[in-house]
């Protein structure tokens, strides 16, 4: 695991600082006010002057893909202790299964899909295409989807109930950005306390006897380039200053685009994706990485 890690950081694709309106200092700029007068964040949180000590003192062991041209592990630390907002990907992130894969093997179709899976988070396949692919392997019916859910509830990721409560302490908002299903997300969000309006999906589509007949195409993560879309739509409508997503995939990296993400972390607690960890801010394995520097 160490050979791969360093071969994402070896890898590491410079990071581009999203371009904000001349009335929104940029997040570089910020940071850099930040450092030379701790009493300013630019964000909710401005009297918290340990965030550049513990931002400052990075330990060796830490797995950052930085290279010339980004931005400091130290800075991207300090970003995440002022974020304002946080989406987080759902499935191998905040969920240790993939949620489609988990119902199609629920329904018989579990290997087929799981290919089908693969090429979508690495971004092979445009993600439309795959999940089209993989719904009509199976074509789960209502009954179907209740049944999994029943029967083998979504398994939550170790620590990310205590991250995102932390999160919640420090008036941080918090978001499900994902290309699984409302159906099987919603239980997910109320267990983590997260409000069913912060949810951004896609919604499986039933007729009148329960059976399937599609998803809703409307649903921007429906598609690739959907996260970005989503993202950015959080962050116009809120007005956020720090926003940073957090996932195992090509569509979450996606995410990091102008007016959208600033900043993205690439969880590998559950899935090692290289070609995502090698363009990541901060390359992760466990939360307690994350909740270690906003205590």
């Amino acid at each position: 695991m160490a050979k791969m890690v360093s071969q994402c950081i070896s890898t590491r694709q410079s990071f581009r600082v999203p371009r904000f309106s001349s009335a929104r200092p940029t997040l570089s700029s910020r940071l850099a006010i930040g450092y030379a007068n701790p009493s300013f964040c630019g964000v909710k949180r401005s009297k918290r002057p340990s965030f550049i000590a513990a931002a400052l003192d990075v330990p060796k062991s830490m797995s950052s893909p930085n290279s010339e041209g980004s931005l400091p592990l130290k800075e991207v630390i300090w970003a995440w202790c002022n974020a304002d907002a946080v989406c987080f990907d759902v499935d191998s992130t905040v969920c240790l299964d993939e949620g489609i894969d988990e119902l199609a093997d629920f329904c018989g179709a579990g290997q087929a899909v799981a290919e089908w899976t693969a090429k979508a988070m690495t971004g092979s396949v445009p993600f439309e295409e795959a999940l089209a692919a993989r719904l009509s392997l199976f074509k789960p019916s209502l009954g179907q989807v209740e049944d999994c859910m029943e029967k083998r509830p979504p398994r939550i990721s170790p620590g990310i109930a205590e991250l995102v409560k932390m999160l919640k302490a420090k008036n941080v908002d918090v978001y499900l950005v994902s290309g699984g299903f409302r159906q099987m997300i919603k239980p997910v969000a109320m267990q983590l306390g997260i409000p069913p309006e912060n949810i951004f999906a896609n919604q499986l589509l039933f007729g009148t006897s329960g059976e399937y007949v599609g998803f809703d195409p409307s649903e921007p993560t429906s598609r690739s380039g959907g996260k970005a879309v989503a993202v950015q739509n959080i962050r116009q409508k809120c007005g956020y200053r720090t926003l940073f997503m957090v996932g195992d995939g090509a569509t979450d990296l996606e995410a990091r685009q102008p007016n959208g993400a600033d900043l993205f972390i690439c969880y590998a607690g559950v899935q090692m994706r290289e070609a995502v960890a090698s363009k990541a801010d901060w390359l992760i394995f466990d939360f307690d990485e994350l909740m270690g520097y906003l205590v």
